[in-house]
């Protein structure tokens, strides 16, 4: 078995296992709240405190760029080479399998609006497109890709040190909630880059036993 595979076998097994807590945003007099803290106000959206990082490509801190799924790490995806995690997510929204390859070779933030490019509403049918076949968003089918490409993007070691060496909980205050209105939502981002955390912490104690 090579080390991919078996990374991927193991973390599907530590999911099983891990204890998400997602941290609550509350919202009283057009101020958010995180854990206490301000996270937005009328001075904009705050990207790191003592208590959590909130991811954002645009946002000030050591992380919040980049733990961004737009972040340029380049990783190879099933025979693919992606110029980040969100050519992945933008191209799962075009049908034409030529179409979602070429996208593949953008930057994230390029990806994002070339979005624009497909006539394709995946919102309407529920079903996005990867190599040409049909997948259902809320789907078993769907959440297994997406484990596959998170353990491919950490094969980058950029990527793979960021996330191992953040030392607080990691919050995505401006992700959609509904499956039927984005292809990742905020607690689907949380919950991956949180227990990738963890999972990469205990990957030596892991590796010993499994």
């Amino acid at each position: 078995m090579s080390k991919y595979k078996k990374e991927l076998k193991t973390f599907k097994e530590f999911k099983k296992i891990y204890d998400f807590k997602q941290l609550e945003i509350i919202e009283k007099d057009n101020i958010y709240l995180c854990h206490g803290i301000v996270i937005k106000d009328e001075n904009g959206i705050v990207g790191e405190s003592d208590k959590w990082i909130n991811v954002g490509y645009s946002l000030r801190g050591k992380y919040p760029k980049l733990l961004s799924n737009l972040f340029p790490y380049k990783f190879k995806f099933k025979g693919y080479t992606l110029n980040s995690i969100e050519c992945f997510f933008q191209g799962i929204k075009f049908k034409d399998k030529k179409m979602q390859k070429k996208l593949f070779k953008y930057s994230g933030k390029e990806a994002l609006v070339l979005q624009e490019a497909t006539t394709y509403n995946w919102k309407k049918t529920g079903i996005v497109y990867w190599r040409g076949k049909e997948i259902k968003r809320d789907s078993k089918e769907y959440d297994d890709i997406i484990d596959e490409l998170f353990i491919s993007a950490i094969q980058n070691k950029f990527y793979r040190n960021v996330i191992k060496n953040c030392k607080l909980p990691i919050v995505h205050m401006i992700g959609e909630n509904s499956k039927s209105e984005t292809v990742f939502t905020r607690y689907e981002f949380e919950y991956m880059l949180n227990c990738l955390n963890a999972f990469l912490n205990k990957w030596i104690e892991l590796k010993s036993i499994i």
